[in-house]
């Protein structure tokens, strides 16, 4: 995979931090419609990829402390499984207000990368069987396709276990 950059349309915090890590990544846009709020659906729709690629960023509260779990859009956060990782006893979705106060980003186009508080983060380990995977590049109808492992260097996060069906 090339790297792709499309000049001041294409650059986010998200975009930035991957050029300055020199990672390969692909800008992939496309039209969002704002009467939809299941934006990973739409982005795999939109983008003609199977759902188990396009993964979203969802933020939780894990004992006190903010954490990104990165979860298929074809599935669901396992809230158990993500306390587990990060050793915590129990975690609980995030207030979305707050998850865009800590990344910089709106709900619907939070990118794991290039947040403005780097927060301890975990990939569902299914995302290591592709490739690439499709994560939100910063803005709604705005992914980034990169490798795994690439996207766990910019974030440096790990993996586990984390999503349901």
């Amino acid at each position: 995979m090339a790297k792709k950059h499309s000049g001041a349309q294409g650059s986010t915090p998200a975009t930035v931090a991957l050029a300055k890590l020199g990672l390969d990544f692909e800008v992939r846009s496309y039209q969002h419609d704002p009467s939809v709020t299941d934006f990973g659906r739409e982005a795999a729709d939109a983008l003609g990829v199977p759902a188990e690629r396009v993964f979203k960023t969802l933020l939780a509260d894990a004992d006190g402390s903010l954490v990104v779990g990165i979860v298929p859009v074809a599935g669901k956060l396992d809230l158990k499984a993500l306390a587990a990782a990060v050793g915590a006893r129990k975690a609980a979705m995030a207030d979305p207000t707050l998850a865009e106060r800590k990344t910089g980003y709106v709900v619907g186009g939070i990118s794991p990368i290039g947040q403005r508080t780097r927060l301890r983060t975990v990939l569902d380990e299914s995302a290591l069987s592709y490739e690439t995977v499709l994560v939100s590049g910063g803005r709604r109808g705005f992914d980034i396709e990169l490798a795994p492992a690439g996207l766990l260097r910019a974030t440096e996060g790990s993996t586990a276990a984390i999503a349901r069906n």
